[in-house]
Order: C-alpha cells, then sequence, then structure tokens
C-alpha cells in the first residue's frame, strides 16, 4: 500500500492576490449574506404553511446545501487569507464534502426541473404524481448517489503517495492541484473522473434540458400570451440558477485557462452563486417575498429570541 511521504499541504489561498484585506473584506461579506439569505428562505418556507409544497420543499434543501456548500471552503479562506496549511486527511475531508455539495446542488437542480415540468406540463395530475413520499425519496437519493460518488473519489486519491511538493495554488483543496502533486499514478483518478464523475453531472444536466424543451412545448401551446408569460414565469428563478451554476462549471472544466482564471471559476461557484441563489429566488417569487415580509413583521418571533435569552440568562 502506498503511503503519503507529505504530512501536510499549503494553501496558499489569495495571498498571491493583491489588496488582501480588501478581498478578505469581500468574501466575509458574501459568505454572511449567504447565509443570512439561505436561512431567511428556509425559515420563511417553514413558518409559512401556504409554502409547504414540493417546489419550496426542494428549494428549502437547495438553500440548506448552499449554506454547507459555502462553510467547507469560505471559513477557512478567512482564517487562512495568507497561506495556511491543512493536513493530509483535513485536505480529503474538505474536498470530499466540496464536492458532496456540488453534487447536490447539481442533483436539485435536476429534480427541481422536474418538479416545474409536471406542475407545467401535466398540472391536473401535479398533486397524485408528486407526492410528499415521491420528493422524500428524490432528495434521499441524491444524497446517497453524491455521497458514494465523492466516497470514491475520496478513497481513489488516499491511494496516492506525495512526495515532496506540498503547495496547492488555491483556496480550497481541489481535486486537479491534488492530482498535480501526486508522484503516483494517477491515470485510474483521471479515468473515474473523466466517466464517472462526468455522468454525475452530464445527466441531471440532460434531465434539465428535457424537462425544460417539454416545458416550452407546453407553454407554447397555451392560447393567450399572458397565459404564456404566467407558465413559463414560473421557471424564471429556477432557469436564471441553472445558468448560473453550468455557466461557471462550464468555465472551470471546459475552458483552457491559467490557474488564475480557474481560480476566478471556481470562486464563483463555491462562493458567488450559493450567495445570489436566495436573492434571484426572492426577488422572483411573490409568495416567497409575501412569507419573508410577514416573517419580519410578525413580533412574536422577536418575543420568543427574547424569551429564550431571558431564560438563558436566569440559568
Amino acid at each position: 500500500m502506498n503511503q503519503s511521504r507529505v504530512s501536510e499541504f499549503l494553501l496558499l489561498g489569495l495571498s498571491r492576490q493583491p489588496q488582501e484585506q480588501l478581498l478578505f473584506l469581500l468574501f466575509l461579506i458574501m459568505y454572511l449574506a449567504t447565509v443570512l439569505g439561505n436561512l431567511l428562505i428556509i425559515l420563511a418556507i417553514s413558518t409559512d404553511s401556504r409554502l409547504h409544497t414540493p417546489m419550496y420543499f426542494f428549494l428549502c434543501n437547495l438553500s440548506f446545501v448552499d449554506v454547507c456548500f459555502s462553510s467547507t471552503t469560505v471559513p477557512k479562506v478567512l482564517v487562512n487569507h495568507l497561506p495556511g496549511s491543512l493536513s493530509f486527511s483535513e485536505c480529503l475531508t474538505q474536498m470530499y464534502f466540496v464536492y458532496v455539495f456540488a453534487d447536490m446542488d447539481n442533483f436539485l437542480l435536476a429534480v427541481m426541473a422536474y418538479d416545474r415540468c409536471v406542475a407545467i406540463c401535466h398540472p391536473l395530475h401535479y398533486i397524485t404524481k408528486m407526492t410528499h413520499q415521491l420528493c422524500a425519496q428524490l432528495v434521499t437519493g441524491s444524497w446517497v448517489i453524491a455521497n458514494l460518488n465523492m466516497l470514491l473519489h475520496t478513497l481513489l486519491m488516499a491511494r496516492l503517495s506525495f512526495c515532496a511538493d506540498n503547495i496547492i495554488p488555491h483556496f480550497f483543496c481541489d481535486v486537479s492541484p491534488l492530482l498535480k502533486l501526486s508522484c503516483s499514478d494517477t491515470h485510474l483518478n483521471e479515468m473515474m473522473i473523466l466517466t464517472e464523475a462526468s455522468l454525475i453531472t452530464f445527466v441531471p444536466f440532460v434531465c434539465i434540458l428535457t424537462s425544460y424543451i417539454q416545458i416550452t412545448c407546453a407553454v407554447l401551446r397555451v392560447p393567450s400570451p399572458r397565459g404564456r408569460w404566467k407558465a413559463f414565469s414560473t421557471c424564471g428563478s429556477h432557469l436564471a440558477v441553472v445558468c448560473l451554476f453550468y455557466g461557471t462549471i462550464i468555465a472551470v472544466y471546459f475552458n483552457p485557462s491559467s490557474s488564475h482564471s480557474d481560480m476566478a471559476a471556481a470562486v464563483m461557484y463555491t462562493v458567488v452563486t450559493p450567495m445570489l441563489n436566495p436573492f434571484v429566488y426572492s426577488l422572483r417569487n411573490r409568495d416567497l417575498k409575501r412569507a419573508l415580509r410577514k416573517g419580519f413583521s410578525q413580533k412574536h418571533i422577536f418575543c420568543l429570541i427574547e424569551s429564550r435569552l431571558i431564560l438563558f440568562l436566569r440559568k
């Protein structure tokens, strides 16, 4: 069995970039906006019974995944905005969770596209098709596949040896920089990335594309222009998030660019996209905006927080 001779990796992070303090402040603001925005969506959906539908159930899961996605990388960047180190096990753990949550984003976007397809193409059968049991199975299946996928790639990475160079020119433990540092044969790892990992990304994208082709055909059959606009507007937020997510994925994996450009694209899909998702959904969704306004206007929430603080102080 191969043994790793490198005990830790040095993440250069953003230390090579000018104006480090400005970048630190920018990352902090984006992370706080990501956590606050997504938690508000989860709170609004949880507290408003009118939003207890499959579409908002999937959106709630997407918001939870986005919070976790950013939390796997950004806090470490904030702590180590100067060069920082991770042990070999910590590096593999971070890589594992980064890609688990990236896969979950991918799967949930596909599931949400299917949900919109059923709602628009088969509105009379929507309730019977999109049952609570099916929704739970789709989300559970996504978690299982995402974890099995990354378990495979993590075990393949763990068998490699790392001899001398331990500097990763990135702000998190990404697969490609790690493979470049290895002094073992990485052919199997690269083959699995090109086949199995590509399939994990490609299949949900095809599902999204197929769903939107069916949605477009159904919308074009609506006789009135107002009816067509109303039907397609329900997909606007999801379509915007899909374009944002897959646009950055394409920029990372299909653009022959420098490592600096790769890092910029990685910032987009690990930091910027999870931050923008709640704003895209809340700005384009009247039901969600109403729930958020209702949540802010209800004084019992603040009374509940106040009572909890009083009980805590008394203890």
